[in-house]
C-alpha cells in the first residue's frame, strides 16, 4: 500500500539525512492524516484508500506548479527550484498514467467482457475501468473514449 511505502521511505530518508525528501514525505503523510481525519466524520474509520492518496498527491503537485509560476513572476527562482524538487519527490508516488491508446484498448476489452450494448451501459464500463486501472486513468479523458466506443456498438 502506498501509505506504508511512504512511511518506510521517510525512515530511509531520515537515516540518509536527506532533509528535502524527509520534509516532503512528512508533508505528504500530514496531508494523508488530515484527509483520514476528515473522512472519519463521514463514517470511514479506516482512512483514505490508495486511489484517494494518489488524488491527494496529484493535487499537491498542482499546488506546487502554481507556486512555481508565482515564484517565477516574483523573481524568486530559488524558491521555484525548491518547489520543483518537491514535485519530483511527490511524483515518485504517483503511478504512471495510461496513454490514450492503452485506455482505448482497455475500454474495448471491458466492453467485450461485460457485453455492453450502448450508452446505457456507460456506468458499468466506468465502474469496471475504475476496478481494473483505478488511479492510472484520467477519467475526464476516459469518459469521452468510452462514450465514443459505446456509440459505435
Amino acid at each position: 500500500m502506498l501509505r506504508e511505502r511512504i512511511s518506510s521511505e521517510l525512515k530511509d530518508a531520515m537515516r540518509a539525512r536527506d532533509e528535502r525528501k524527509t520534509s516532503t514525505l512528512r508533508l505528504i503523510l500530514a496531508a494523508i492524516k488530515d484527509r483520514d481525519i476528515a473522512v472519519r466524520s463521514e463514517g470511514n474509520h479506516t482512512g483514505i484508500n490508495n486511489t484517494e492518496i494518489v488524488s491527494l498527491l496529484q493535487k499537491m503537485v498542482k499546488q506546487r506548479q502554481q507556486s512555481i509560476e508565482l515564484f517565477n513572476q516574483g523573481a524568486r527562482p530559488d524558491l521555484a527550484v525548491l518547489e520543483e524538487n518537491e514535485i519530483a519527490i511527490i511524483q515518485d508516488y504517483i503511478p504512471q498514467a495510461l496513454s490514450e491508446d492503452e485506455v482505448r484498448q482497455l475500454v474495448q476489452n471491458i466492453i467485450a467482457e461485460i457485453n455492453a450494448q450502448g450508452l446505457k451501459d456507460m456506468k458499468k464500463v466506468i465502474e469496471a475501468l475504475k476496478e481494473k486501472a483505478g488511479e492510472r486513468v484520467d477519467f475526464s479523458k476516459a469518459s469521452a473514449i468510452i462514450r465514443d466506443l459505446l456509440s459505435a456498438v
